[in-house]
């Protein structure tokens, strides 16, 4: 297979396993929970590698992010953002949840039946309100994980929600 890829031999001898284990020992620093939407792939990477995050979170992807884990419509969903959270405290012992939700998401069109894209005001406050939800839930169970909210706009920019 390495052959197929012009690499031929020269991977074999690469020992990536102290490479995997300073990496193991630094840990992780935050468990991201965003969206499964297309759009926002490339800038949510982008946005965690400029704010010093690469290599440095576990991610958990859920359509509608803080209201995929939150919501009557899918209960599943919620119950495996919490597998996901203690599955990261459990193995990379994270300090904090990074929820970044987005304006003009399907799942909130979907699951709340309303599209909240057309009045910025409005969509920024239930996002807000739902993001708080979830943090009040996160530190209700977890008072030591700290919670930070965001709202992405589709050309990346993102707003802090406090």
């Amino acid at each position: 297979m390495l052959r197929s890829f012009g690499l031929g031999g020269a991977l074999i001898g690469l020992n990536v396993l102290p490479l995997a284990r300073a990496f193991a020992a630094e840990g992780t620093d935050a468990l991201l929970l965003n969206c499964i939407d297309y759009r926002l792939t490339g800038a949510t990477t982008s946005y965690m590698t400029q704010n010093q995050m690469a290599g440095k979170y576990d991610q958990v992807v859920l359509a509608g992010a803080a209201l995929g884990a939150k919501n009557d419509k899918f209960p599943d969903w919620g119950k495996t953002f919490w597998d996901h959270v203690q599955v990261a405290l459990d193995l990379h012992h994270i300090h904090k949840v990074v929820i970044i939700d987005h304006r003009d998401c399907g799942a909130y069109k979907v699951i709340l039946g309303k599209d909240l894209a057309a009045n910025p005001k409005e969509e920024f406050d239930v996002h807000a309100v739902q993001m708080r939800s979830l943090r009040t839930d996160i530190v209700k169970k977890y008072p030591a994980l700290g919670v930070e909210m965001k709202l992405m706009a589709l050309d990346g920019s993102v707003e802090i929600v406090t």
